[in-house]
C-alpha cells in the first residue's frame, strides 16, 4: 500500500535543501510530516511564550502542594495563575472536561478530575498536568510530586518515569523517527521492572491542543513519522508499577486507572525539534 504524499512542493518556489531531503526520504517510503506540522519561527516563539506561563504554573504548584490540600485547591491555583497571565487553561471544557488541570494520584494514570473531596495524604504521589493557551498558542507539561515521605517503591517509580522522559529526549534526533523515542523509553522502563502504558501517547502541539504525530512510548527504532526541524510535540511517558493495561472510570468517563490499581507516574515536556536536537518549550 502506498503511503500518503505528505510533503507537497510549493508551486512557483524553488526546492530548499529541506524539501530535497524530505522528498528523498518520502520517496524511499518513509512517513514524513505535512508542511503544517513544521512551525515557523514566529509560531515557535508564540508556543514558547505560552510555555513560559505553563511552566510558571507548575512552579507555583511545586511551592504550594502539600498533604491536606484538596485537588480542587490545585485547580484554583492553576486557573487563577493562568487567567492572571492573560491565558486560558486548555483543559477547561475541552470535550467536556470540567476543570482547568488534571490531577492524577497514585493508581490514576492521567485525566484525574480535581475535587474538593480528594485530599492529598502523606505518601501519595500525584501527577499535575497543565496545558495553556496564550494568544492562540498551546503548551503542555506535567510533573510528579511526592507528598511527604513516600515508599521506596513509589520513589523509584517517580524517578524512573523521569528518567524515561530523559532517555526519550536523548533518542529524539533531527531526521530520526518517532519510534526511536518509544523504543528508548520502553527499554529503560522494562529494565527497571516497570511497564509502559500503551493506550495513551504524546502528541504534536502548538496551534491546536492535539496534533500529529502520535508519540508512542513503546515500539521499534526506525519506525513512525520522520522527526523534522520545526516540529513541536510532547514526550510524556506513563510508567506503571504493574501491568501496562488501564481502564477508564465509568462514573466520569475521564479518569484513567491502572488495571491492577498499582501506582503510575508520568512526566511531560513540550519540545521543538531543532537542527541540533530538542529544545524544551515547557517543562
Amino acid at each position: 500500500m502506498r503511503r500518503r504524499n505528505n510533503w507537497q512542493i510549493i508551486k512557483g518556489q524553488p526546492l530548499t535543501e529541506l524539501d530535497k531531503k524530505i522528498l528523498y526520504l518520502q520517496n524511499k517510503g518513509h512517513l514524513v510530516p505535512s508542511r503544517k506540522l513544521i512551525k515557523t519561527e514566529e509560531q515557535i516563539e508564540g508556543i514558547r511564550r505560552s510555555g513560559v506561563v505553563n511552566s510558571g504554573i507548575l512552579d507555583l504548584v511545586a511551592k504550594e502542594i502539600k498533604a491536606g490540600m484538596s485537588t480542587a485547591a490545585i485547580d484554583k491555583l492553576v486557573y487563577d495563575y493562568t487567567t492572571d497571565h492573560g491565558a486560558i487553561p486548555a483543559p477547561l471544557n475541552f470535550e467536556g472536561f470540567p476543570k482547568s488541570v488534571c490531577t492524577s494520584i497514585n493508581e490514576v494514570v492521567c485525566h484525574g478530575i480535581p475535587s474538593e473531596k480528594e485530599i492529598l495524604r502523606e505518601g501519595d504521589i500525584i501527577n499535575v498536568d497543565v496545558s495553556t493557551i496564550l494568544d492562540g498558542y498551546f503548551s503542555d507539561a506535567s510533573r510528579m510530586f511526592m507528598i511527604g515521605n513516600v515508599s521506596p517503591e513509589k520513589e523509584k517509580l517517580v524517578r524512573v518515569a523521569k528518567e524515561c522522559l530523559e532517555v526519550g529526549m536523548k533518542a529524539a534526533k533531527p531526521f530520526g523517527y518517532v519510534g526511536d523515542i518509544g523504543h528508548a523509553v520502553q527499554k529503560h522502563a522494562e529494565k527497571n521492572g516497570f511497564s509502559v502504558v500503551r493506550d495513551l501517547c504524546g502528541h504534536g502541539v502548538g496551534l491546536e491542543f492535539h496534533e500529529e504525530p502520535e508519540v508512542a512510548h513503546f515500539g521499534r527504532k526506525g519506525t513512525g513519522m520522520l522527526l523534522v526541524p520545526g516540529m513541536v510535540f510532547t514526550i510524556e511517558p506513563m510508567i506503571n508499577m504493574g501491568t501496562y493495561r488501564v481502564y477508564i472510570a465509568e462514573e466520569d468517563g475521564w479518569t484513567v486507572i491502572t488495571d491492577d490499581e498499582l501506582p503510575s507516574a508520568q512526566w511531560e515536556h513540550t519540545f521543538v525539534m531543532r537542527e541540533d536536537g530538542l529544545e524544551i518549550l515547557s517543562d
